[in-house]
């Protein structure tokens, strides 16, 4: 299974175009779900503090490393920073636990999850919020810049941000990010803001590209339909001979998008990768751009009256 291509990030760094997600990703069998997916040729994978998952992240490329299968430097690791550890003074400490859960040296890439601030309650990562607050994203922007300076992480960037947040980031910086992770799939393509931060030189990262299927058969009523089984994306994948994840990630690649999808069945993990061997026409893209309806599997309406709540503007 041929690697996927990378691209250049601002600061000269390269980072695959597609990554593995690791949310809800637990335990034994996580590792060799993992172990697997570096097999059939995954070199980018996405974790986050919140998710649980940052040591059975790095078990699985310690293990492969000591197999000979890969090295550090081959691997490309996402982290992120919790809506708790906002506070300038938490955002250090934060860092090295990620750090220590992985273990692999260095963390590749270390995002603010949201331009959200909660409360501090404790170190263990938390879903629910306890309280809302309103620290400044910029502030805690920098004291990420200043993490830069330990060596332990090569980029930094964001997440959840709107259009006039990654503007205020870039504008008032002394780092600009790298990129922006955003949920974004047929449904929500978010064309309007891939451009925007393709105009500042920020890269879009696609969470949740194919939807969230699980999540829409427990709750058809409140989470979009996922467009794996829309007619438009069938007829595509029956041209090429492509499932429909592949026809879609390779929409969110065709389109200046980063996706992280995530699996743990491995015939789904080869076919997720194996999509660079094939490219949609104009026409196909501007097909599957009809799918967009611009609803959110992720609306986070239980953050609606924060102050820097990301999705009360349009992008």
């Amino acid at each position: 299974m041929p690697l996927a291509p990378k691209v250049k990030l601002n600061n000269g760094c390269e980072m695959p175009v597609l990554g593995l997600g690791t949310l809800l990703c637990h335990g034994a069998e996580a590792v060799a779900t993992l172990k697997a997916a570096i097999d059939v040729g995954y070199r980018h994978i996405d974790t986050a503090y919140l998710y649980c998952s940052e040591k059975e992240v790095g078990q699985a490329i310690r293990e492969k490393i000591a197999e000979g299968v890969i090295k550090r430097e081959d691997m490309f690791v996402t982290s992120k920073l919790w809506n708790t550890f906002h506070d300038p003074k938490h955002v250090e400490e934060a860092f090295n636990r990620s750090l220590a859960n992985l273990d692999i040296g260095y963390i590749d890439l270390y995002l603010m999850h949201s331009p959200m601030s909660y409360e501090f309650v404790a170190w263990e990562p938390e879903e629910s919020v306890t309280k809302l607050t309103e620290i400044d994203y910029m502030d805690t922007w920098y004291a990420m810049e200043k993490l830069l300076e330990t060596g332990k992480v090569t980029s930094i960037g964001v997440s959840n941000f709107n259009s006039e947040q990654v503007a205020r980031i870039v504008k008032k910086c002394n780092v600009k990010p790298v990129t922006n992770q955003i949920e974004c799939n047929p449904g929500l393509n978010q064309r309007k803001l891939i451009e925007f931060c393709k105009n500042l030189d920020v890269t879009v990262t696609a969470f949740s590209p194919l939807g969230r299927p699980n999540y829409y058969e427990n709750d058809p009523e409140n989470i979009p339909k996922p467009a794996l089984d829309d007619t438009r994306v069938l007829e595509i994948g029956k041209k090429y001979n492509r499932a429909p994840a592949q026809v879609i990630l390779r929409y969110l690649v065709d389109i200046g998008t980063i996706p992280v999808p995530k699996s743990d069945n491995l015939t789904q993990l080869r076919q997720n990768i194996g999509i660079f061997d094939f490219k949609l026409t104009d026409n196909e893209i501007e097909i599957m751009d009809g799918i967009n309806t611009g609803k959110r599997t992720l609306p986070l309406a239980h953050c609606a009256s924060h102050k820097y709540y990301p999705f009360s503007i349009e992008y």
